[in-house]
């Protein structure tokens, strides 16, 4: 004889199977949200399913995926965080029943329009961040258990996780693109030099904000850059293509690499508050004997030349930009002799969370050697073994020709 209590039971777990059905994973996530929202359809014998994702720039709900509201996505219907049922779900993030929707805060006309007379929503979270919210109505005036909430929660969590990981992959893929569209797709080919570049993303913190440069100038100097802006992801790629394209236009006013950065100051702390970052603007005279640098918080470039070790140039480093007050900044003029190589970087080919910067420094200064610039690329990549860096990693270097005789 079966018991009451075991077919409870017995339905409890296969509600939980039914959500948690391993087959779902091998769905992508537009296929496994509808097909969640027709099994809570099923389970809970509900007229309306739907799932609401958070625009985080514009603090709203966005309708996504639905069965029987279908409208809200066709007018493409949003809803400010707080107002209204499934706004009041995202602010409190706890579930919210509502039993006669006559007599509540219900802004969405769809819902009105369907006769849905009760609703029952939970917030999809992942983690501590806010995805969405997933709700669900009856045309009839319904009660919703505390094994109704449980199990659409249950749901909720899956759509969330489901959803984050796409966001994610969608942000990863966005900013690859984006900083792979701002890199150089070849340097110019500029008399009396040679240059090479290499750019690795970070395999563990994800994609940042490191670039290289290298522009020639309508005075005929020619400039590099080399840079890095704090943090990863779309949102440091975005600031690093606006930092990139503010620079080039500056260097076209300005005799002074100093002076462009300042500019460039001025620009982060108005336009770009809160960001930060590091920067190395060098112009290579027209004789391509001097390097006039000046420095934003950034690693001094090494420099080499037949029968002399690989050094730090000797630099003034002023600060990052976005930090303090916009100030004045310096620059400096170094020699740059025939057959020299300038070799500039970001951190992360450098740092190591175990390490000293002073350790990963004189590991890249052991790894130049005199030679063109793609042979001092090669040598490096290969010598430090970054195939898989921690971060971000942007490498430019720039030999001058030996003076024929």
């Amino acid at each position: 004889m079966i018991e009451a209590g075991d077919t409870g039971n017995a339905e409890r777990l296969r509600r939980i199977e039914a959500v948690t059905d391993a087959a779902l994973s091998r769905l992508d996530v537009e296929q496994l949200l509808g097909e969640l929202l027709n099994r809570v359809q099923d389970l809970l014998g509900v007229d309306t399913a739907a799932i609401m994702l958070v625009d985080p720039h514009a603090r709203e709900l966005v309708a996504t995926a639905a069965r029987g509201l279908e409208d809200e996505i066709r007018q493409g219907f949003r809803l400010p965080i707080g107002q209204g049922f499934a706004g009041r779900v995202a602010r409190d993030r706890q579930p919210v029943v509502i039993e006669r929707i006559e007599q509540a805060d219900v802004v969405s006309p769809v819902l009105r329009e369907k006769g849905v007379r009760s609703l029952l929503g939970v917030p999809m979270l992942a983690g501590k961040d806010l995805v969405g919210v997933l709700h669900v109505g009856a045309r009839t005036v319904r009660h919703f258990t505390r094994d109704d909430i449980q199990l659409l929660q249950l749901v909720a969590d899956r759509a969330a996780l489901a959803c984050q990981a796409r966001l994610g992959s969608i942000d990863r893929a966005a900013a690859l693109a984006l900083q792979r569209s701002l890199l150089p797709a070849r340097l110019p080919h500029v008399p009396g030099v040679d240059t090479a570049a290499r750019y690795v993303p970070g395999h563990q913190a994800g994609i940042g904000g490191d670039w290289y440069d290298v522009f020639t100038l309508p005075s005929g100097w020619l400039g590099m850059v080399v840079g890095d802006v704090s943090g990863h992801g779309l949102a440091a790629a975005v600031v690093m293509g606006r930092l990139r394209s503010a620079l080039r236009a500056y260097t076209l006013e300005c005799d002074d690499p100093a002076d462009a950065l300042t500019r460039l100051d001025r620009k982060v702390h108005h336009f770009e508050t809160g960001n930060l970052a590091t920067v190395m603007y060098a112009m290579v005279s027209p004789e391509r004997d001097r390097v006039h640098i000046s420095l934003a918080g950034h690693l001094p470039p090494i420099m080499v030349s037949p029968g002399h070790p690989a050094e730090l140039v000797t630099l003034p480093v002023d600060p990052p930009l976005g930090i303090g007050r916009p100030q004045h900044r310096r620059t400096t003029v170094v020699d740059f002799p025939p057959d020299a190589v300038l070799v500039c970087y970001t951190d992360g080919l450098v740092e190591r969370r175990i390490e000293t910067i002073d350790v990963g420094l004189d590991r890249l200064r052991a790894a130049i050697r005199p030679g063109s610039a793609e042979d001092v690329c090669v040598g490096v990549m290969s010598t430090l073994g970054v195939d898989q860096p921690a971060d971000d990693i942007a490498l430019l270097a720039i030999r001058r020709h030996p003076t024929l005789g």
